[in-house]
């Protein structure tokens, strides 16, 4: 297993758990991506400033990382711009149907211990690792 770094990979853990813990605790928000920023696009009144604070945040964080460290969020694309957008959509759909993304079902959801997060988190599993699994063997990798 090439790159592994399981003391990077704990502390970022240990953050967005934090993170998601605090957001509950002080705002009694959930901090899933798909719900925070679906928000932004039709925000409620009070909603707007933290839903873009949040957001901003990772933008910010994502672009301190890349200023510090460029070679930790190195991009290889191996698949082209039209298969990624339909990917994109797809997985847009998949939360909308699914009421929530993986930030949502799978880090806050699953801590509280929600039957419909732990369906929804083994649902979006089982499907990722089923389509990566059929893409890699029609394709060879190489779509």
């Amino acid at each position: 297993m090439d790159g592994f770094t399981p003391v990077s990979a704990i502390a970022g853990g240990a953050l967005i758990g934090l993170a998601a813990s605090m957001m509950l605790f002080f705002n009694g928000k959930i901090a899933g991506i798909s719900g925070v920023y679906s928000g932004l696009l039709r925000p409620k009144a009070g909603d707007l400033g933290w839903r873009t604070a949040f957001v901003a945040g990772l933008l910010l964080a994502g672009g301190v990382a890349y200023a510090f460290a460029p070679g930790a969020i190195a991009v290889s694309a191996t698949r082209s711009t039209a298969l990624t957008a339909v990917a994109g959509l797809v997985v847009g759909f998949g939360v909308r149907l699914g009421n929530g993304c993986t930030s949502g079902h799978g880090v806050c959801g699953l801590t509280r211990f929600s039957r419909r997060s732990l369906v929804a988190t083994l649902t979006f599993m089982a499907t990722g690792m089923a389509t990566a699994t059929v893409v890699q063997l029609l394709t060879g990798g190489a779509l």
